[in-house]
């Protein structure tokens, strides 16, 4: 046993560092304070929050560790760093949630002026920035420099985080459109990699740098490093979603951007799916009017298989916003022509998918005539394109269902079951479809057959109800599919047992 008063502090922070959980319970009922520091003024609770420990935070705050205390040499009211801005940077969204249901506040203003959300737009955490937003952060609150969170973000490169603070009433919009059109012509790694040798490199041989990217959020993050000694010594890292901001902006501002731009932002993107893509696309479509019409249908025509799938996936809704499908008669005929007569996969793709949003019956016979198309992203579109659209009694369309329904892609499968499982049609054939894919190893799949079978009130949806409720995350899609299907289970025996059947899955 030690007399030491700091032995106490120190085994907290000790605990903390290790992720011990119960350890830091049981220092916390031995009598160690919850707002204890380590020599350096740091606290527990600022060391929990950046490590991204929860379940830590939520013990620190329940034995009274103050969520608005800040940490280090400058401990005080007007410096150090906060527990809230620690964990905004690092995008650590369930401790940013536990700190300010403890009673953080959110605008708070750590060493040097920065918020939590200035932290969480300038890295582009979107969810974190969202946390925030919803717990009262102002959406227009300068950071330092008098730069708002919406200018941060836009500068970040972060097409979700932009979304965020326009939703949450964001006002900084021309100033965020500045700072992202004058991304748009930068080379985003030289530009980075620039900045890191110009911080650290003083003389002698210039620093070896390494590269890499990462597709994610619906668009790519560069991250730039400094190697020492074949080592990392530094790094800088951006998003890269400039365009899809600046479409973005541009639309809330009332800025009307010609067709040809929007497309080559969305072609200099990286494709469907991506940010720059989906954004172009989105504001055509709202647009809605002849001169995008006309555009559309000329990119049809050009033969290069990029500009075709672009027109494609802006023939599929355009005006639809604006109530009805005001050229449905005139794009239709455009789209069954290119799923015709294009010969790379991409428009073909786009084209059959555009086919199922309209839904015309009509449509179908060029749809079906892809199903067995050898470019599985091609089949999937199929399958998406019949949910909801084949008739109870069109036999073709129902054999082409079951057949995608034992495809051996995982989301050709998933989308031919749901759309067989939600379809009026009754029939043995599509009954032991679904009870075939009972067994899938895509869970959704499964849970989706079981909806299907119980549905249609057939027994086979017992067991693999009660596997899925048993085996499957209680958060997760195919468990909620399941608990929705018991409200077919007509015996109320089977169906209570069903409901008490306690998930496995923690």
């Amino acid at each position: 046993m030690t007399n030491d008063p700091a032995a106490g502090p120190r085994t907290l922070f000790e605990a903390v560092y290790d992720g011990g959980d119960d350890a830091v319970v049981r220092l916390l009922r031995s009598g160690v304070p919850a707002g204890a520091t380590d020599e350096e003024g740091v606290t527990a609770l600022y060391t929990a929050s950046v490590q991204d420990r929860p379940g830590m935070v939520r013990l620190l705050l329940a034995a009274g560790a103050d969520p608005d205390r800040a940490s280090g040499p400058e401990d005080g009211p007007e410096g150090g760093d906060l527990p809230l801005c620690g964990a905004a940077a690092g995008g650590r969204t369930e401790v940013v949630e536990a700190l300010l249901s403890a009673g953080a506040t959110p605008d708070l203003r750590e060493a040097l002026g920065f918020t939590a959300l200035a932290w969480a737009a300038g890295q582009g955490h979107a969810e974190t920035a969202e946390a925030l937003l919803e717990h009262g952060a102002d959406p227009d609150l300068p950071a330092p420099g008098t730069e708002p969170p919406l200018v941060l973000a836009a500068r970040r490169g972060s097409t979700e985080t932009v979304r965020t603070l326009l939703r949450h009433g964001a006002s900084a919009r021309r100033k965020a459109l500045e700072e992202a059109r004058r991304w748009l012509g930068a080379d985003v790694e030289e530009e980075l990699r620039a900045g890191l040798l110009e911080t650290f490199a003083h003389g002698g041989a210039e620093p070896e740098t390494v590269t890499s990217r990462i597709e994610e959020d619906g668009g790519v993050t560069v991250v730039v490093e400094l190697l020492r000694d074949g080592e990392p010594s530094a790094g800088a890292e951006q998003q890269t979603g400039h365009a899809a901001i600046a479409t973005l902006l541009e639309e809330r501002l009332g800025i009307r951007t010609h067709f040809a731009e929007l497309a080559e932002r969305a072609l200099s993107g990286g494709g469907p799916g991506r940010d720059e893509w989906t954004e172009s696309v989105a504001v055509l479509w709202r647009r809605g009017d002849e001169e995008t019409f006309r555009a559309a249908s000329e990119w049809c025509a050009s033969g290069d298989p990029h500009r075709q799938t672009f027109a494609a996936d802006v023939l599929a809704q355009l005006g639809f916003e604006q109530g009805g499908k005001p050229f449905a008669a005139r794009a239709l005929p455009l789209l069954r022509e290119l799923a015709r007569e294009a010969r790379d996969p991409e428009p073909v793709q786009a084209a059959v998918l555009a086919l199922g949003h309209h839904g015309d019956p009509a449509a179908l016979p060029e749809i079906l005539r892809h199903a067995d198309h050898p470019d599985a992203e091609v089949r999937h579109r199929v399958a998406l394109s019949l949910l909801g659209l084949v008739p109870a009694g069109h036999q073709e369309g129902v054999a082409a269902l079951v057949a995608l329904s034992r495809d051996p892609d995982d989301e050709v499968r998933d989308w031919a079951t749901l759309a067989l499982a939600g379809s009026d049609a009754d029939t043995p054939e599509i009954r032991d479809a679904l009870a075939d894919r009972l067994g899938d190893h895509d869970a959704d799949t499964a849970a989706e057959a079981a909806r299907g079978l119980a549905a249609r009130r057939d027994p086979r949806a017992v067991d693999a109800l009660a596997r899925l409720l048993g085996d499957e995350d209680p958060e997760g899609y195919a468990y909620a599919t399941a608990v929705e299907a018991l409200e077919h289970i007509e015996d109320a025996s089977v169906r209570r047992r069903l409901e008490r059947t306690p998930p496995r899955q923690r």
